[in-house]
């Protein structure tokens, strides 16, 4: 999801922007679009027959046109009149990923029997074909942000949680290592490439453009299993051993760990299309294939495991979670000023739920929670910022206030706030938090948080989330911070489709997430934003002391 802006808003692009004749030109979704073709409705295609989804239509698409940039005056006072305003210099350019879930396929710990049973297309997150080509996906989609970053340059980038899927060691350094540009070994085990299966392929990753700074968020994947349960010690040791796992029933049981009743499956990374292998119920399989053991698929124990890793990286050694000023870091929180010359500051929240002593809650560890002393630090942080006439920027794992209770995914209560509600009202309090980015629910979403007083429009803040790179439409965002000529802000946000050559591993990938999508019937949700792409220009109004400080700052705009 992202904003090259080679356009800004609807302005015109200036020549010494645009591509040099050597240089191929980088699309986004302000250019064009990736449609699906329609797909045969019968006979209807298995999720695990991806052998058959060409055949029959599954997975083809062709461009389409691209989509406008909207301008948004939701947090502007009643009567604002933006028809003279013009955007007159650039702040800051920075990407975001999100939700890149890194899947080890070959892994015997996940839960692909069950992805049949899950409920409303749920089971994508579970099984889809695509899990050969998450290592690709990204590979590709790093590659796009550098062809970018060379058109209009780019300040930094975030990722913003779930890098992998199950916080095994091996996911999260392929993160790190296709970031880095490090050559990735694919696969875990015994499964090496051979005539059919590429995707096991050992590759030299192209590493994001080295003047790009890029940083990370803690996900719910990343520090539980599935990111919906507590690592435990029959997960821990059957993540490196020969032993497909065999658990109970995830969507009834209270303890499906408990239980032994279904083999969860694998993937046979020996195989042309990654077949299932040892899934159903253990009373009717006989024997259960074993596979290689391997252990480097080992469990990352602990959220101080998780983030020490992130120094083991020839790019920016610990990547904002290890600083030399500790007052910065909190866990895994941390911030971290992007441009030395700009009053901007991103405060990178871990919003995640903590393991409650390991208890098993609600099936999902997916709401927002800022308990143990997160609350305190983000407050002091925002005082912080707003003292010091910076402009702010949260970039966090779970989005605040658009899930209900019945999703999973809203906000625990937590000392210093009684619910989400309160903890958005406390946000409104600092004018110069400006943006809010976010993953986690798999969704391109705009939100606006207006002010809640009339005659101070400034208390107010916007809300962007980025859609996962494990499923259709696969897209990452750019976002560019711009002084108005009245002083205003705009944040100007567009979807970026990575670039996927014919014939490439990841375009693979790309038909098998567009044919997932097809097969599991999932639709463009109806969102006020719209959750396939949406491109935007989101007006912010500033205090008046701050009108002031930023009149003095941005690159213009020609």
């Amino acid at each position: 999801m992202g904003f090259a802006l080679m356009l800004i808003s609807a302005g015109k692009k200036s020549d010494k922007d645009k591509p040099s004749p050597n240089q191929k030109k980088v699309y986004t979704t302000l250019d064009r679009t990736i449609v699906p073709d329609m797909a045969m409705t019968w006979p209807v295609v298995k999720i695990n027959d991806p052998g058959n989804f060409e055949k029959y239509g599954y997975g083809k698409w062709h461009y389409g046109p691209g989509l406008p940039c909207q301008k948004r005056l939701d947090l502007m006072p009643s009567g604002y009149d933006y028809s003279s305003v013009t955007n007159a210099g650039k702040l800051l350019r920075f990407f975001t990923i999100s939700d890149i879930h890194l899947t080890d396929k070959e892994s015997p710990c996940q839960l692909i029997y069950f992805a049949q049973f899950a409920p409303g297309g749920l089971g994508i997150s579970l099984y889809s074909p695509l899990m050969l080509y998450t290592t690709h996906v990204l590979e590709a989609t790093i590659n796009t942000v550098n062809g970018l970053h060379k058109q209009d340059a780019i300040d930094f980038g975030i990722a913003l949680g779930d890098l992998g899927n199950s916080m095994q060691h091996n996911e999260l350094r392929w993160f790190i290592d296709i970031m880095d540009g490090k050559t990735i070994k694919p696969y875990s085990g015994g499964h090496k490439s051979g005539t059919n299966n590429q995707y096991q392929d050992e590759f030299k990753a192209s590493g994001l453009d080295a003047s790009i700074p890029w940083y990370a968020t803690l996900g719910n994947h990343d520090h539980f299993f599935l990111g919906s349960l507590p690592m435990n010690p029959k997960i821990q040791n059957a993540l490196t051993g020969n032993t497909i796992m065999q658990v109970g029933n995830v969507f009834s049981d209270t303890d499906p760990l408990d239980k032994s009743t279904y083999s969860a499956g694998t993937l046979d990374g020996s195989t042309q299309y990654g077949n299932i292998i040892g899934a159903g119920k253990v009373s009717t399989m006989g024997a259960i294939p074993t596979i290689t053991p391997d252990p480097d698929r080992h469990a990352i124990l602990s959220i101080d495991d998780w983030t020490k890793e992130f120094n083991n990286s020839t790019s920016l050694p610990g990547h904002g979670f290890i600083q030399s000023n500790s007052s910065n870091v909190f866990g895994a929180c941390y911030s971290f000023i992007p441009k030395s010359d700009m009053p901007i500051k991103v405060i990178v929240l871990d919003n995640t739920m903590d393991a409650n002593g390991g208890k098993y809650e609600e099936g999902f560890y997916g709401h927002g929670d800022l308990n143990n002393g997160r609350y305190d630090w983000l407050m002091s942080q925002l005082k912080a910022g707003q003292e010091a006439n910076q402009l702010m920027i949260i970039a966090a794992h779970v989005p605040i206030g658009v899930s209900s209770k019945e999703s999973g995914m809203d906000w625990k209560p937590a000392p210093g706030y009684t619910n989400e509600k309160d903890l958005i009202n406390q946000l409104r309090a600092f004018p110069n938090l400006i943006l809010w980015v976010s993953g986690h629910r798999h969704l391109n979403n705009v939100t606006a948080f207006p002010s809640i007083d009339p005659a101070h429009p400034e208390n107010s803040f916007w809300e962007v989330e980025t859609k996962s790179l494990r499923e259709f439409p696969e897209q990452f965002r750019t976002l560019d911070i711009v002084r108005n000529s009245d002083n205003t802000i705009s944040i100007i946000t567009t979807n970026v489709d990575a670039d996927m050559p014919a014939g490439s591993q990841a375009a693979i990938g790309r038909s098998y997430a567009i044919a997932s999508f097809q097969v599991y019937g999932i639709q463009g949700e109806p969102l006020p934003t719209g959750s396939v792409s949406y491109n935007a220009e989101l007006v912010k109004k500033l205090s008046p002391a701050m009108q002031n400080i930023i009149s003095n700052y941005g690159k213009p705009i020609k």
